[in-house]
């Protein structure tokens, strides 16, 4: 499930990320998406790769790793984002939900760090 009205574009000097034609109201689901679970021993070769920083641990203990699919790999991370997202480890999916009311045109953000308020340090320069 993956609402129409969101769309992909690029950031000058940021990248691309997703965005939003609607305005949208707070707690709502946006995306519900299917991820591919691989076992710890493929993080090893996933971590020399750019698919690094698009993959999420994965499971009770993170004994595993994901790649979600969807367009939940374009979220770009904000400290204080304005959606959160939750993974079901039996289903194997990833939700994301919006925090509070997010305006036409404006980026859909998550926090990497998984709470969408935690200020832990992720592990790229995110100032």
């Amino acid at each position: 499930m993956l609402k129409p009205y969101l769309f992909v574009d690029t950031i000058p000097g940021k990248g691309r990320g997703v965005f939003t034609r609607e305005r949208i109201p707070a707690n709502t689901v946006i995306e519900l998406s299917p991820v591919i679970v691989m076992e710890k021993k493929d993080r090893a070769f996933l971590d020399q790769t750019l698919l690094h920083d698009y993959i999420f641990e994965w499971g009770k203990n993170n004994e595993q790793c994901c790649m979600a699919l969807g367009l939940v790999p374009m979220y770009n991370h904000n400290y204080k984002s304005n959606c959160e997202y939750f993974m079901d480890f039996e289903e194997q999916s990833i939700m994301v939900k919006t925090v509070r009311v997010i305006e036409k045109d404006e980026e859909l953000t998550i926090n990497y760090n998984g709470d969408w308020d935690d200020a832990k340090r992720v592990w790229f320069d995110a100032r």
